[in-house]
């Protein structure tokens, strides 16, 4: 059936080649997220992909599997992106209070959370033999946020050879590098990623208890209660702000500061973004009554403590089918 797709598509058969690549969409749309951070820019790159993919598909000559050929021309199209476009954050929703001293500006500002509504539509497909990483940890919020501090060929080598588990030689023909060049990059990128410190999503036994912790806290402005769930060393991130927080201390300092003058938030909805639990924050209007959305935040847990909470814009919702508004009963 493959091959008869593939001739069809050859012939100028769009169906037959909607169907040649449909298998293989969910993942590709991946790999373009943990290429360049942004699900947008994703979405951009897939498309951009695809319309390659047909218009070259008289050049594939079937030296290597149509998965990796697909791999080939979005991994390059993805570079070209990077290389063509300066990352630019999107506007940002000031704090409500000058903020205090943060830890350190972040450099990933561009950072956009991924449904895990997308992920369930992953093939059950095992990486390489090469892989180095689990799934669970290379969709996490950690791991994305370190790879986009690499530079662009870098990430390419990383994600291709630790990910997807592409050996050496094959990663060298897919970006037309030597082996020793794929080598020196990712062992530079492995040294980079591992001095972040990137911390790998562990499984807590009770998840749903933990979360109902950190929503109580959460809504009711308990910082001290906020702070006992958060490992030592965790983050508060706010992409497109460039401010974060590592630490206890720190992020005291912060939730206090923000505490006097934050709406009270009246609801959260749950959702769940790159394999991590999730939520729509709403706020109630005090006019109309109804809870008005004011941005998604995402936490990653390790065993029993939270090491990361991360707050993002509205412009995400969409994504997770969180309405703008709803009705004065919450949803």
């Amino acid at each position: 059936m493959p091959d008869e797709l593939l001739q069809r598509a050859r012939e100028g058969d769009r169906d037959a080649f909607a169907a040649l690549v449909e298998p293989y969409r969910a993942e590709l749309q991946l790999h373009c997220y943990r290429m360049l951070g942004s699900l947008q820019d994703a979405e951009d790159a897939l498309q951009e992909t695809l319309l390659s993919a047909w218009i070259g598909l008289s050049g594939f000559e079937g030296r290597s599997s149509v998965r990796t050929w697909l791999y080939r021309i979005t991994t390059n199209r993805c570079l070209n992106m990077l290389r063509s476009t300066s990352r630019r954050p999107l506007p940002a929703v000031p704090l409500p209070v000058p903020a205090p001293k943060p830890s350190r500006s972040g450099e990933v500002l561009w950072l956009q959370p991924y449904p895990d509504d997308l992920l369930e539509g992953l093939p059950d497909r095992l990486p390489g033999p090469e892989a180095r990483y689990e799934s669970r940890e290379a969709i996490s919020l950690a791991f994305v946020t370190a790879v986009q501090l690499l530079p662009p060929k870098q990430r390419a080598v990383l994600l291709l050879r630790d990910v997807l588990g592409y050996r050496a030689s094959e990663t060298a023909e897919l970006l037309g590098l030597t082996e020793a060049a794929v080598n020196s990059a990712l062992a530079r990128a492995r040294a980079t990623v591992d001095e972040k410190a990137v911390a790998s999503p562990v499984p807590t036994e009770d998840e749903q208890a933990l979360t109902e912790r950190f929503v109580a806290a959460f809504t009711a402005q308990d910082v001290d209660a906020l702070i006992a769930l958060m490992t030592s060393d965790a983050w508060v991130r706010m992409p497109p702000l460039p401010f974060e927080y590592q630490g206890t201390e720190a992020a005291r300092r912060f939730f206090t500061a923000l505490g006097s003058h934050r709406r009270e938030i009246a609801a959260m909805v749950p959702v769940r973004a790159n394999g991590q639990p999730a939520w729509g924050e709403y706020i109630r209007d005090p006019v109309t009554g109804g809870l008005h959305l004011i941005g998604v935040l995402v936490i990653g847990l390790t065993g029993d403590r939270v090491h990361e909470i991360v707050h993002f814009e509205t412009t995400v919702a969409p994504y997770f089918g969180l309405p703008r508004t709803l009705s004065q009963a919450g949803k």
